[in-house]
């Protein structure tokens, strides 16, 4: 469990950066912004915790509010340039904070299940909550056809169906085998990461910096949802023969 207290780590940021560098998730099957530019960030920020003596929760607290933030200014103010910078860097931010409470959980020897579920539902509620801040934006403050109000519709739907399905395949499949001494490590194509950016949460966030932009963050965000859409007609059609296999083909 992690303690409540804010008391200072022991140790100074640099170790603990190091250590971080050392207990890495794996890279393989992430996007390029999350693995070039929001785990390294977070890398950082969570080391900073440690030194300064913060819990994970807190973090965790600290990365929904900014969040939050970004999600009221995009759905309660209109559209200028200095909006859509100020949504994509509280989102950004909020991003990298969700990054650094599992590094820092890890830092301090492992989390504890409250707080795996605390930042699960945050993500949850970030994802469900994306999406119709744009619809209620467009809603107000157009584009002028209401037929562009589907495409945030749309996204949403796509966003958390991607998400469960993200956060249930794991508990079906069966528990991964350690890997043996002769086993030979998993390449990916060297392109896979930079096409997964569309599909990353993180590169998504930046995209708002166009929102004061007009039809020109209308198009981008219509792009990047049909990317999405893809992008899970894919990953649905996998997810379904793999259980199917696992299944042995029963009906």
């Amino acid at each position: 469990m992690a303690a409540t207290g804010a008391e200072r780590a022991p140790g100074g940021f640099r170790t603990h950066l190091e250590a971080l560098g050392r207990a890495q998730k794996p890279s393989l099957n992430t996007a390029a912004y999350s693995r070039l530019v929001n785990r390294p960030a977070g890398r950082v920020v969570a080391a900073a915790a440690h030194t300064l003596g913060a819990t994970p929760n807190q973090v965790t607290a600290l990365s929904a509010t900014l969040s939050a933030g970004g999600l009221a200014v995009l759905a309660l103010v209109e559209p200028r340039w200095w909006t859509g910078l100020l949504v994509a860097v509280l989102l950004a931010a909020g991003y990298v904070l969700d990054s650094s409470d599992g590094q820092l959980a890890r830092l301090r020897g492992g989390g504890s299940r409250s707080g795996e579920w605390l930042d699960h539902t945050i993500d949850c509620f970030k994802t469900a909550s994306l999406h119709l801040a744009v619809l209620v934006s467009w809603h107000r403050f157009g584009p002028a056809t209401d037929g562009w109000l589907l495409v945030p519709l749309g996204f949403e739907v796509v966003a958390v169906v991607t998400y469960f399905g993200l956060i249930l395949m794991p508990t079906l499949r069966p528990a991964p085998e350690p890997p043996g001494p002769a086993s030979s490590a998993v390449h990916e194509h060297p392109l896979r990461k930079w096409a997964l950016l569309p599909m990353d949460y993180g590169a998504q966030c930046w995209m708002f910096v166009l929102l004061g932009f007009g039809m020109v963050f209308s198009w981008t965000y219509a792009l990047v949802f049909a990317c999405n859409a893809a992008a899970l007609a894919i990953a649905l059609r996998k997810w379904w023969r793999e259980l199917r296999a696992l299944d042995g083909g029963l009906a």
